[in-house]
Formats: structure tokens, C-alpha cells, sequence
């Protein structure tokens, strides 16, 4: 059970984590840390010259990314389906950690979700000691 709620917990916190950064960078951010992720696993090289290309497929969705949040989901489902092929071939993100890849593949369509919603920030109207007016009607 830990294995599947601590990469939902994390994915949340990166969510959380994300939002407290202004807008006008969250979403340049987040392209820059997805296209980080494609490059991930390009050291281990456990599935050859396929590992390069999915870096370039990565760095490519990344750059889009710079100005869409679409192409930024998009790129965490990809590496989702990264982590499930390594964890199946036995070559985790983390060597010392067995269940990295699968883990990470949880969390990523946790952040990917956030990303199809536009990134917005979870705490956006959110402060301590404000107050909500209702209107009437």
C-alpha cells in the first residue's frame, strides 16, 4: 500500500511545491523539469540508442512545454510509460531503490493531471485570515 500512496503524497507535494512559485515562472519551470526527466534514465543505457531518442522526444515536448501546459502533461505521461518499460526491465531510476521507476510512474500522471488543469496554483485565494464575501443571488 506505502508503494502506491508515497508517489501519490509526492506528486501532491510537487504540486503544492509548484504552486507557491509565481505563475509568470511556474510554467517555464515545469518545462525545464520535465525536460530534465527525459534525460532520467540516459545513463543507465538499459535499452541502447532508444534512450537517446527519448531524451531528444523529451527535450522536443519540453520546448513546447515553454508554452503549454498541454505539451508539459504530456511529457509526464510519456515518461510515465518510460518508468513502466525500465521497471519491467529491471532498471529502476534510482539503482539503490528497486521500485523507483515504479513509483515514479504513479507520481507522474499525479503532476501530469495538474498540468492538463493549466498549472494553476492550489493556493491561489488562499490566505491566512482572509475572508470570503458571498454575494447574494
Amino acid at each position: 500500500m506505502l508503494e502506491i500512496l508515497a508517489p501519490i503524497l509526492i506528486g501532491l507535494a510537487y504540486v503544492m511545491l509548484n504552486s507557491l512559485i509565481p505563475q509568470r515562472h511556474r510554467q517555464r519551470f515545469n518545462a525545464v523539469l520535465v525536460g530534465g526527466a527525459g534525460a532520467a534514465y540516459l545513463s543507465g543505457g538499459a535499452l541502447g540508442p532508444w534512450e537517446v531518442v527519448f531524451c531528444a522526444l523529451m527535450t522536443y515536448v519540453a520546448f513546447r512545454g515553454l508554452d503549454s501546459w498541454t505539451f508539459i502533461g504530456i511529457g509526464w505521461l510519456l515518461h510515465t510509460g518510460w518508468d513502466i518499460v525500465h521497471h519491467l526491465k529491471g532498471q529502476p531510476i534510482l539503482p539503490f531503490a528497486h521500485g523507483s521507476s515504479f513509483g515514479c510512474a504513479i507520481c507522474d500522471p499525479v503532476i501530469a493531471i495538474w498540468c492538463f488543469t493549466g498549472g494553476r496554483s492550489v493556493w491561489a485565494g488562499r490566505r491566512v485570515g482572509a475572508h470570503v464575501t458571498r454575494v447574494p443571488g
